[in-house]
């Protein structure tokens, strides 16, 4: 059996109809109640967790399959083993502020984001000391109460940037949803990770063939 820590919530609703069109019976997992560990069939176990903690889970051998967004990936720097890119959750990191906006000015900027590890080398790469605030809640807010000089965050449409009076002043990497997995479940399970794989993979071209 294939053990899945699956990211809930929006990866989680994302991911459901790719395995149904695999012929996966995800009955249970739609109708989990609050259950975390879901049996789908006799071949699949899936483990709702938070997109952070996927990682942890696969590193540490509790699971043998993640299914995780990148950016998870890139602000833990883990992207080894990973086999498939789902086209699912497909959105951007950007860097954003209000009008008037100068990257180029000469001082120290402020930059509020959750993403602290990509916000540092996006900057380091253009040769700017930059001064970062973690924020885990809304990071629109920051330079609209003067908490950050501008942003790095996610977007997947812009309405809520723009809604908030900020613009995009640059575009960093995309994003979407990855299948990870575990080094070691790769050379004991090699069999049944490549045949999900293969099934994840045909069905994503039929979605992206639509």
């Amino acid at each position: 059996m294939l053990s899945i820590a699956l990211t809930k919530g929006r990866v989680e609703d994302q991911v459901i109809p790719l395995f149904e069109r695999c012929g996966i019976d995800c009955e249970p997992l739609r109708n989990k109640k609050r259950k975390l560990v879901i049996t789908l069939g006799e071949n699949l176990q899936v483990i709702l967790v938070k997109g952070g903690d996927v990682l942890t889970y696969l590193n540490n051998g509790v699971v043998d399959i993640g299914i995780v967004g990148s950016d998870i990936l890139e602000e833990q720097q883990n992207t080894g083993y990973e086999l498939l890119d789902l086209q699912t959750g497909r959105c951007q990191f950007i860097l954003a502020s209000l009008a008037g906006y100068d990257l180029n000015e000469p001082r120290r900027h402020t930059i509020g984001t959750k993403y602290p590890n990509i916000t540092k080398r996006y900057f380091a790469s253009r040769g700017k000391d930059v001064e970062i605030i973690k924020i885990e809640g809304s990071v629109e807010l920051a330079p609209l109460i003067g908490l950050a000089d501008a942003i790095v965050d996610i977007t997947e449409t812009g309405t809520t940037l723009r809604e908030n009076n900020l613009q995009i002043f640059d575009k960093l990497s995309p994003i979407s949803t990855r299948l990870v997995a575990n080094p070691l479940a790769l050379k004991q399970k090699r069999g049944e990770i490549f045949d999900l794989v293969d099934r994840l993979e045909e069905a994503r071209k039929l979605d992206m063939a639509k």
